[in-house]
C-alpha cells in the first residue's frame, strides 16, 4: 500500500485524512499539525496513525511515499518542494500556491523528479463535472458560448486570501478542465465590506480565444448558499445546481438560430428553439475518493493526473491576474503578460 503523510488537520484535512484511510491503495500513516487539538481530533478518528507536529519530520520519514497537503496557501510551497525534493509525490490543497513563480518552480521540480504533482481540485471530480465534460465532448452542447456561475454564501471569512482565491478557484478549475479553448484576458472588480480583512465580494469576467466568455459572481457576503452555473452552446444549453439532492445537472434544447440562408442576424431572421430538458444520471460517488483513486492510479503508473501540477499553474495565474485587475478597478489584463511578469 502507498504510504501518505498528511501535513495539516485543520478544516479541509479531516475530510483528505478520511477518504486517504478508506481508499484501498493508501494506508494513512502520519499526521502533522502544530496544534495539540487538531492532534487530538486525528487520534481520535485515526488511532493507528503517528502524529506529529512538525512536518518536517512527516517529510524526511523515508516510509511516506506521498505528503498532502491540507495547510493556509501561503505555506504551500515550502511543505510542496520539500517534499518533492525528498522524493514524494504531492497532493496539495486548492489553490496549489499563492503565485505563478513558485507553482512554476512546483512543476518543474516534480518534472525534474518524476514525481506526481496533484491539486486538490475536488469539483473537477464530481459525478456533476464529470457528467458535463462528457456531454460537452460528445458535441451535443455545440460550440460553448458563455459559462456564467454564482457561487455566494454568508462566511466562511479568511484572512489570508480574498473570496477570488477562496471561491472562484473552484470556477477557474472547472473551465480549465471543461473547455478546450484557454482564457487570454480577465476583468475582476471586489470590495471588502469586513474591517481587516481581504476582498470578500467579487465580479469576474473571463475571455477567452475562441470568442467565448465566463461571468462570476463570488460572495461570502449573501444571505442565502447559492452554487448554480449555467452553460450556454450553440446546440443545448446546462444548468449546474450543485445545491440540489437529485437532478443537479439539467441540459435545455432550447437557443437560437437563423433562418437557411441568411447572413445578416435581423430580428425577423430569428427562430427561437424551446425544446425538451433532460437530467443524465449522475455518479452519487464522493468526489474525494474519485480523486484519491485517481492519486493513486498516477503513483503506480506514472500517468498526469487530471488535475496536475500543469492544471493547477493555469489555475494560479488566473487568480493573480483576477488579483490585479481587482486592484486596478476591473482593467481587463491579458494572462500572457502575467506569465511574463511572474
Amino acid at each position: 500500500m502507498i504510504q501518505i503523510g498528511l501535513v495539516g488537520y485543520g478544516y479541509w484535512g479531516p475530510n483528505l485524512a478520511r477518504a486517504a484511510a478508506e481508499s484501498d491503495a493508501f494506508a494513512l500513516a502520519m499526521v502533522a499539525d502544530m496544534s495539540p487539538a487538531a492532534l487530538e481530533r486525528a487520534r481520535r478518528r485515526h488511532p493507528t496513525t503517528r502524529l506529529v507536529t512538525d512536518w518536517r519530520d512527516l517529510v524526511a520519514d523515508p516510509r511516506i511515499d506521498a505528503v498532502v497537503i491540507a495547510t493556509p496557501v501561503g505555506s504551500h510551497f515550502e511543505i510542496a518542494l520539500a517534499a518533492l525534493r525528498a522524493g514524494k509525490h504531492v497532493l496539495v490543497e486548492k489553490p496549489m500556491t499563492d503565485s505563478p513563480m513558485t507553482a512554476s518552480i512546483l512543476v518543474e521540480e516534480a518534472a525534474r523528479r518524476s514525481r506526481v504533482l496533484m491539486v486538490d481540485h475536488t469539483f473537477v471530480y464530481t459525478g456533476a463535472v464529470q457528467a458535463i465534460g462528457d456531454l460537452i465532448a460528445s458535441g451535443r452542447i455545440g460550440d460553448i458560448y458563455y459559462y456564467d456561475s454564482t457561487r455566494i454564501n454568508l462566511g466562511l471569512f479568511q484572512r489570508d486570501v480574498s473570496v477570488i482565491w477562496d471561491l472562484a478557484v473552484h470556477d477557474f478549475a472547472i473551465m480549465d478542465h471543461l473547455l478546450k479553448a484557454r482564457p487570454v484576458a480577465i476583468s475582476a472588480s471586489g470590495a471588502c465590506f469586513v474591517p481587516n480583512s481581504p476582498e470578500n465580494m467579487a465580479y469576474l469576467s473571463v475571455f477567452f480565444e475562441d470568442g467565448a466568455m465566463a461571468h462570476l459572481n463570488v460572495s461570502w457576503l449573501a444571505p442565502v448558499k447559492v452554487r448554480q452555473t449555467m452553460i450556454g452552446g450553440s446546440q443545448r444549453m446546462i444548468v449546474y445546481d450543485d445545491m440540489q439532492t437529485s437532478e443537479k445537472v439539467k441540459i435545455y434544447d432550447r437557443g437560437v438560430s437563423l433562418s437557411e440562408g441568411q447572413k445578416q442576424a435581423y430580428e425577423h431572421l430569428i427562430s427561437y428553439r424551446i425544446g425538451e430538458m433532460s437530467a443524465p444520471v449522475i455518479s452519487s460517488r464522493e468526489a474525494l475518493f474519485t480523486e484519491m483513486d485517481e492519486f493513486a492510479r498516477c503513483i503506480q503508473t506514472g500517468a498526469a493526473p487530471v488535475t496536475d501540477g500543469a492544471c493547477g499553474l493555469r489555475v494560479v495565474e488566473m487568480l493573480a491576474t483576477a488579483t490585479r485587475s481587482m486592484a486596478l478597478r476591473g482593467q481587463p489584463l491579458e494572462l500572457r503578460m502575467e506569465r511574463l511578469a511572474s
